[in-house]
């Protein structure tokens, strides 16, 4: 997700700027653009199959915050006897059906709020570059996946950061938030999740990362990361809590 911030407007005042004009930009948003190349290709996908049987990320997709796994070698001619497995791993609750997002509480950020469904316009694909409507609000980003059993992609949620100005997401940017809770209400009931990595990443580089990837019912919330505004997104990674 590529962020830029129009040449003419500064994080700071700008030369020959009355006094007026700097205290009415004691409240301004840090800027959040999300990249929409991810979602120009599956776009593309899109209009030969349906989202749902869209398959694993092409090998063009670049990751950086984790490595990817790599294809296994060819097998010997005798395969080694494989490690007993001691317990099986713990089971996840489906939960209900896969549906739109409609609500995030997220305790230990102290966030509770409703979640607004956003759908790239022809001109944002066109951009590559996605900036959400300039409110406090969370927005679902309605080209990805939805949450639920059934879920066959990552559902993603941003929302701004403000500057001067307490907004929810300012408070994502907290690396003690890993292992919190968070609830996702959907049309069709509620999913908890467990949040397993809240990063960093340069806004220029974020459309190269592996948030891309495919992986069904993790949920990425983004905003802009607080200590770095104008050159960083911080990204919370979550997947579903074990039953």
């Amino acid at each position: 997700m590529v962020q830029h911030r129009s040449p003419d407007v500064a994080p700071d005042e700008e030369p020959g700027a009355t006094a007026t004009e700097t205290a009415r930009r004691t409240f301004r948003r840090r800027w959040l653009a999300l990249p929409l190349v991810a979602a120009a290709g599956l776009a593309i996908a899109v209009s030969v199959m349906p989202p749902e049987s869209a398959g694993a990320p092409t090998a063009a997709t670049t990751t950086t915050a984790a490595p990817s796994l790599s294809a296994s070698a060819a097998p010997s001619a005798i395969a080694p006897t494989p490690a007993p497995v001691d317990a099986a791993p713990p089971s996840v609750d489906p939960g209900p059906a896969a549906a739109q997002p409609t609500g995030l509480s997220f305790p230990a950020a102290g966030i509770d709020m409703a979640v607004l469904p956003l759908t790239p316009s022809e001109e944002d694909l066109s951009s590559q570059s996605l900036v959400p409507p300039l409110t406090v609000d969370a927005y679902w980003i309605t080209s990805y996946g939805v949450p639920g059993a059934g879920s066959v992609n990552t559902t993603y949620i941003a929302g701004h950061s403000w500057d001067g100005k307490d907004a929810p997401f300012n408070r994502l940017s907290d690396e003690s938030l890993v292992g919190q809770e968070f609830t996702l209400a959907t049309q069709t009931g509620s999913m908890t999740y467990v949040v397993d990595s809240v990063i960093t990443h340069d806004k220029d580089t974020l459309k190269d990362s592996d948030i891309w990837n495919i992986v069904p019912n993790r949920v990425v919330l983004i905003s802009c990361y607080t200590e770095d505004p104008w050159g960083k997104n911080v990204v919370v990674t979550a997947m579903p809590k074990a039953a």
